[in-house]
């Protein structure tokens, strides 16, 4: 059947506006999902590195850069957690120290542990135990109580913390611990100590309060208390979450070589005195 030209120009414009029509659909319908679909996107990705803030980068960081990346977190996390499924929670559950002291190093060093029954359960602060991440005020208890003759164990140096903004929630201590209690228990304390000033401070009847890395004492981050050095050179030390590496000497070098980088102020080491 013929069709007059104006009938099929009408036809013609008829078709052609069918299609822009549908161009314009499919335009506006990707103006509206791209950002939906873009914001979905990048929430999935806050969340991912959130709860994942190092495996996110571990696809793009091979050797030292994932390392320095661990060790940044650890360096200012103040990360002191120790778990339920570590070897020192397991080994110094249900135990009680009650009484027990240190001779070999020169001078009678009163020892705390944090994993002692007596307070193992005890919250320090909100978030976790005296057992969990107390070795801040158990190091603390055992300086303090050895250097003044008075006990004052770690359920009282945690409370003290607590409450003088020492605690860092999460984690462990602040580091500024050390000389802040201390100095309120009428204690000498000096920081940012060399090798050479270890050993001097040791043989001088005073104890080293240590903060240290990942290595021999800790997975993450620990508070252990150096209190002598032996005729060889060894140092003997009073660690709050082992016993067993309380019995134990060891390489100045080794302590020296994981100790905590970037401790902050007066460094991983602090000399306390009367």
């Amino acid at each position: 059947m013929a069709v007059d030209p104006i009938t099929a120009k009408i036809l013609a414009q008829l078709a052609a506006q069918a299609v822009t029509d549908e161009q314009a659909r499919k335009r506006l319908l990707c103006i509206i999902l791209v950002p939906i679909i873009a914001l979905l996107l990048l929430i999935s990705l806050i969340l991912y590195i959130l709860t994942s803030p190092l495996s996110i980068f571990a696809e793009w960081a091979m050797g030292d850069e994932l390392d320095a990346m661990k060790d940044l977190q650890i360096n200012y996390g103040y990360n002191q957690t120790l778990g339920i499924y570590e070897q020192d929670y397991i080994d110094g559950s249900g135990q009680n120290y009650d009484g027990v002291v240190f001779t070999d190093g020169g001078m009678e060093v009163v020892y705390y542990n944090q994993l002692d029954e007596r307070w193992a359960n005890v919250m320090y602060g909100q978030s976790s135990t005296i057992g969990e991440a107390g070795c801040g005020p158990t190091s603390m208890s055992i300086a303090i109580s050895t250097l003044t003759g008075k006990a004052h164990d770690p359920i009282e140096l945690s409370k003290w913390s607590v409450k003088n903004g020492h605690r860092c929630e999460g984690n462990g201590s602040y580091h500024s611990l050390i000389p802040a209690a201390a100095e309120v228990y009428g204690l000498s304390c000096k920081g940012d100590l060399s090798a050479q000033d270890i050993v001097d401070a040791l043989s001088s009847g005073k104890l080293v309060v240590a903060i240290m890395s990942k290595g021999h004492f800790t997975t993450s981050g620990h508070f252990i208390v150096l209190r002598g050095v032996t005729s060889e050179g060894k140092i003997l030390v009073a660690d709050p979450a082992s016993h067993k590496r309380s019995q134990q000497e060891w390489d100045l070098s080794l302590i020296m070589n994981e100790a905590r980088k970037g401790a902050a102020a007066g460094g991983p080491f602090w000399a306390i005195g009367n």
